[in-house]
């Protein structure tokens, strides 16, 4: 996938990074520099690795929305061979930042692009989640990488999110395929597989409806759509992305189970990182399922959607600088 944009303008937008100098507000601390203070800039006091400390990331890291076994296990990891030792606010901080990153660098991958034409991407996900727009930033992203996409509006029986992918649509240049309110989404999804086949289109995108609190009704929505673009391609859909919200936190987990029930997800999108500072859900999410993760929503325009970055991320989350640990 081409990236969205540069990895420090993401940064930024993110707020976790900015100009430590001049009127510009200083970087946000990360977990760490909440349990041990920002003195370490100025003086480096070092602190005995011992349970208390171990306990008080523990803690850190699970109110980041880690849960509790990552937490867990990152922390004691991250004692291995040093407890016991004195480490600065720093080091502990890069340490922990190796060990996130360690977590996240297997699941770090970009959607798959394949030789199918249209390649099929069905997106899945709660409602409010952000399926939306980051349909419409990843058919930008395409375009602008040569690509041509279509796109069905499947989520027929919300008609505002029809209108908010139409104007999607409209930004990122691509054609949006609607149907009447309340229209079979599965008799959309076939008529779009026949324009984006008519179009020689190289990626077909559909929407669809997130009720979780109807679950039998939206799984057989969804195996029904299934069924009915095999029917034109019996591999379809060849991606399934489960876009999942950043401020909902260890609830994300759960989603997780009950779309892997609903079908088969293929790789995850985190939206609205750059609401909150609960980001460790999506290291729960890594450590726990080990779904591919493609891109990260930072912001509300068209380009705010960027490559997972582990390394970048592990820092953002901890407040780490660049460098190696001890």
């Amino acid at each position: 996938m081409p990236p969205a944009a540069p990895a420090q303008a993401a940064r930024e937008r993110a707020g976790q990074a900015g100009d430590e100098t001049g009127d510009a507000p200083p970087k946000r601390p990360g977990l760490v520099g909440r349990l041990l203070g920002r003195r370490a800039r100025r003086t480096v006091v070092r602190r005995v690795l011992d349970d208390d400390m171990l306990e008080s990331l523990e803690e850190l890291l699970i109110s980041a929305d880690m849960g509790v076994d990552t937490a867990v296990r990152v922390t004691a990891n991250l004692a291995e061979g040093r407890f016991g030792k004195k480490l600065s606010a720093d080091e502990i901080k890069r340490l922990l930042a190796e060990e996130i990153a360690r977590i996240m660098e297997p699941v770090a991958r970009p959607m798959p692009l394949y030789p199918q034409r249209p390649q099929v991407v069905l997106v899945v996900g709660v409602n409010g989640s952000g399926k939306t727009t980051t349909i419409g930033k990843l058919a930008s992203q395409f375009k602008a990488a040569g690509k041509k996409v279509v796109i069905a509006a499947g989520d027929t029986f919300r008609a505002a999110a029809v209108e908010q992918l139409q104007v999607w649509g409209e930004r990122a240049g691509v054609p949006v395929l609607t149907a009447p309110e309340g229209a079979d989404p599965a008799s959309l999804a076939f008529d779009a597989m026949t324009r984006a086949q008519h179009d020689g289109a190289d990626l077909l995108m559909i929407d669809t409806a997130g009720r979780l609190q109807n679950r039998a009704d939206l799984m057989e929505e969804l195996a029904k759509i299934v069924r009915v673009i095999r029917k034109k391609d019996e591999t379809a859909p060849h991606n399934t992305l489960l876009v999942l919200d950043a401020t909902t936190g260890q609830n994300a987990l759960n989603q997780v189970e009950v779309f892997q029930k609903l079908s088969d997800v293929s790789g995850l999108v985190m939206t609205k990182l750059d609401g909150t500072a609960k980001g460790g859900v999506l290291v729960a999410l890594a450590d726990r399922f080990g779904l591919p993760i493609h891109a990260i929503g930072v912001g509300e325009q068209i380009d705010d959607l960027a490559p997972f970055d582990p390394e970048e991320f592990a820092r953002a989350l901890t407040g780490a600088e660049e460098g190696p640990a001890a």
